[in-house]
Formats: C-alpha cells, structure tokens, sequence
C-alpha cells in the first residue's frame, strides 16, 4: 500500500475511534512501527491528527479547529517565515518561542539545529521539539488556554523572568501602522512583554496579513526588536519605522533584506 493511502485509512481509522495506538497500527497495516511513526510524523506535519506518545489521536473541538483554520491563513508565507527565521539562530544557543501559529512554523525549521536550549509557553512547540535529543525543551507554567494551547498568567511571566537567553522567537496578532505591536489577550500580553524584556536579540515573525488586523492590547513597538521577518511590508510608515529604530526587515517574498544598522550581530548568519 502506498504511503498516501496508508495516510488516508491512518485518518478514516482514527476518524472512527479517535484514538490510535503504534502497534495497533503496526499490526493493522502489517509494517513496522518504525515505519508506522512516520507516517504519523507527516500526518501531525499536516496538522490532520495530533501525535502523542506511543500514537495519534484526532484533532476534535471547536478550539482547536479554529486555530487549525488560522494556521491555514497565510500558510505558505509562514513556512518561509519560518524557515528563514530559523536560519537566523545559532546552532548552541537559547531561546524563547511564544504563542502563535507563526513562531509554530519557527520551531517546525528548528529541528535540524543541535545544542539548543528553548524555553516556551506553547504547548505545540514543546511537544514537537521535545522528541529531538539535540534540543532542550524547558516549558513555563500557568494557565492553558483551551483553544492554542498557549500557557499565560503571572505564573508563566514569573517564570519567563528567570532566564536571560540569546534570542525570542515572537509574534502578534495586530500590528498597527504606527508600529503597535498588537494582541487581544492581557494574560498573553504580559508574557510576551516579558519574553522581549528578557532577550538578547528579539526576532519577530509575522505575516501581511497582521497589517490588516486590529486588536486592543498593546505588547510594545516595532522598534523594540532587532529583527523583523515577513513576507512583505506594503506600508511605508513600517519601513520608515524599521529604518529610523535600526531594525533589520527582511522580507521573505523576494529575500530581500533591508539592513540599516552598522552592527548587527545578525549580518553573517544569512547569505546576501
């Protein structure tokens, strides 16, 4: 059987039960479990099911199909955000990765990396990272937020505010065209807050389509990160904005990379 069809029963199979086991599955299809784990890696890839330990089991709730439908937003452009913010980061470095389906797309680009320490109040990235032996997974407390899976409250913040790492892998939900960096949760707000007072360099990653959003909570300003990757920037005020706070914009649709600072620690790690 082909591994598209193997696909395919894998889901109308946990369609019926909900939950699956490896070597139930090993069995079911007469393969390995080796072989059996991987399918499932590409399924969870797919965001069609949910790995767990020893199986897979299927993606249920109103919650979290919303938030699978805000990972289809834009998803192309956030796999090459993704992709390109990792290459900005330092195999044996530590960092932070906040809430957020585009900070998602970060972690899925950092698993070829070795010797790195993160630090996350998101749930999804912890699971995905965890199962890489060259990658230290160290996750906050607090509340989890039903619908993403976001850890948020004084705990997770009281946590953040322990460590002082090399870079933060941030997002938000709004960014306003004064530069507001914008999100709809103050829980959420605080840890972000936090994540960027405790950074040594703050990346931060977000699509177009946030230009044409808004929400009521501020995080801060657009000059308070040292690098900003997205797709593309059509609002002139932002490229002014990143040009006179020596913020390195770079824009994934035609790799263009507008760097203004004399300094940047930044400037070797990606080829011009």
């Amino acid at each position: 059987m082909r591994s598209s069809k193997r696909h395919k029963a894998i889901l109308e199979l946990i369609k019926i039960k909900e939950m699956v086991g490896v070597d139930e599955l090993a069995e079911e299809f007469n393969t390995t479990p080796q072989t059996i784990r991987t399918y499932l890696r590409d399924l969870d890839k797919q965001r069609k099911l949910v790995r767990f330990h020893g199986g897979a089991r299927a993606i249920d709730g109103k919650a979290n199909m919303e938030y699978e439908a805000r990972r289809q937003i834009a998803a192309s452009q956030k796999i090459a955000i993704g992709n390109m913010a990792a290459s900005l980061i330092n195999s044996n470095s530590s960092l932070f990765v906040n809430i957020g389906t585009t900070t998602e797309a970060v972690s899925d680009a950092l698993t070829t990396h070795t010797g790195l320490l993160v630090i996350t109040n998101n749930i999804n990235v912890a699971n995905k990272l965890r199962l890489y032996s060259d990658i230290e997974v160290v996750i906050a407390g607090g509340t989890v937020r039903m619908n993403d899976g976001g850890i948020v409250g004084e705990a997770a913040v009281d946590f953040i505010k322990q460590f002082k790492v090399d870079y933060a892998i941030i997002s938000s939900s709004a960014i306003d065209k004064d530069g507001a960096l914008l999100d709809f949760d103050f829980r959420e707000v605080k840890v972000a807050q936090a994540i960027i007072e405790n950074a040594r360099n703050v990346i931060l990653v977000a699509d177009l389509t946030k230009f044409d959003r808004a929400a009521p909570i501020r995080i801060g300003h657009l000059s308070q990160v040292d690098i900003f990757v997205t797709d593309r920037v059509e609002d002139k005020n932002i490229r002014q904005i990143c040009q006179e706070t020596d913020v390195e914009l770079i824009e994934t649709a035609q790799f263009r990379r507008n760097t203004w600072k004399t300094n940047t620690t930044f400037s070797s790690l990606v080829a011009e």
